[in-house]
């Protein structure tokens, strides 16, 4: 809660909200303690609102006003305008705002909000997109929590259990190691206009393929991979990937920022059985440290997605995984790494998560081996005991 602070000259109280920005709030004439309709961007913006409003009681001109904060509409735009986002997180809330929220809760007074009219509108809510669904209530839960915490309305009525969680509607298996290789060299070849196959020249997708599926990385954070960012050794052999940045789309454009969280800053060592592939890979490319490892176009712009997808959608189809996603790549490498025995602040690192939740699922996808282990444990004991 913020700290109340109360004017020497009793026009009202001025306080700093944890968003940053100033409230102010007087005892009117009548009795009741009004807030300004907005916040303000700074204290004194706020102290010659109050001053204003006790020249109007002492003049006689002074008319109760609306003594509620605002409208959730006007609540939502200050509050998106003052968080420090992404370009896309930014761009995605305020579709999520604009398509889901504010057609029901625009001209809604915050403090009108109830536990029932949140419900209410979430029973109807884009009940066949269960991802979207849940971002959309999550968004609104996270709006409503800070009005809570800026002390503006008495509670957050967004208390539906599990309603933020995003439930997959369908289940997509790991791939394995064996999978991934084949996965990899069907994304290397394409179909020509008489049936026949040929090889893409420079492996472009089979190499990106590996490195997705063996290191670990984001979508973005591949597609921005420069060769600045590749660490070789004493013989060229390359053994480390820095990651320092990420490639987003947003209406359109691509933003180069920093990765998702700071924890996305890091290293990635390279599995010793693909540093050949990535080698002979950059041996196509030209020397520039600026070459993107993986561009969309032969002029060396970024990829997007559409981009992948044709090969992809035609690769997964021909290993047996027509359900497969491309960010299922990095489920098999947290997987893969967990096996090894790693810990969860190794996958943690490795992976670039920021929190221990979504490290700790690999582990225990992990885990679901130890019948498996415990038997090839049970293998190499040379004799049997006795009864």
């Amino acid at each position: 809660m913020p700290t109340m602070k109360r004017r020497a000259n009793k026009t009202g109280w001025v306080d700093r909200l944890p968003s940053g920005r100033w409230r102010a709030r007087y005892l009117g004439p009548d009795g009741k303690r009004r807030s300004a309709p907005s916040t303000f961007d700074a204290k004194g913006d706020a102290e010659a609102w109050l001053k204003l409003q006790q020249r109007q009681v002492q003049a006689g001109t002074w008319a109760a006003a609306d003594d509620t904060f605002g409208t959730f509409g006007q609540y939502a735009s200050e509050w998106l305008r003052d968080r420090p986002l992404k370009p896309t997180t930014r761009s995605n809330y305020q579709r999520i705002l604009t398509t889901s929220i504010l057609p029901t809760f625009r001209n809604v007074p915050l403090e009108a909000i109830t536990v029932a009219s949140v419900k209410s509108w979430h029973k109807t809510l884009l009940v066949d997109k269960p991802t979207a669904r849940s971002h959309a209530y999550g968004l609104l839960r996270t709006i409503l929590q800070t009005a809570y915490q800026d002390d503006l309305i008495p509670a957050n009525p967004c208390r539906i259990r599990g309603a933020g969680n995003v439930v997959r509607s369908t289940r997509t298996d790991v791939p394995t190691a064996v999978q991934v290789h084949q996965l990899a060299d069907a994304m290397g070849v394409t179909a020509n206009n008489d049936g026949s196959t040929r090889v893409l020249s420079g492996g472009k997708y089979r190499v990106m393929t590996l490195v997705a599926a063996w290191c670990g990385l984001r979508f973005g954070e591949v597609t921005e991979l420069r060769r600045k960012d590749v660490v070789v050794d004493d013989d060229d052999m390359p053994v480390r990937l820095r990651v320092r940045r990420g490639v987003v789309r947003v209406d359109g454009e691509f933003v180069v920022q920093t990765p998702k969280s700071g924890a996305g800053v890091r290293d990635v060592t390279i599995p010793p059985h693909i540093r050949p592939d990535v080698q002979d890979y950059l041996e196509h490319l030209p020397n520039s440290s600026e070459t993107l490892l993986f561009p969309g176009s032969r002029k060396g712009a970024h990829m997007a997605p559409s981009s992948l997808y044709k090969p992809f959608y035609r690769a997964r189809e021909q290993v047996g995984l027509p359900a497969l996603r491309w960010h299922d790549l990095r489920h098999f490498s947290a997987t893969t790494a967990a096996q090894t025995g790693a810990t969860l602040a190794e996958l943690q690192a490795r992976l670039g998560h920021s929190t221990t939740q979504a490290a700790m699922r690999y582990q225990h996808a992990a885990s679901d081996a130890d019948e498996r282990i415990a038997e090839g444990m049970s293998n190499v004991v040379p004799f049997r005991r006795g009864a």
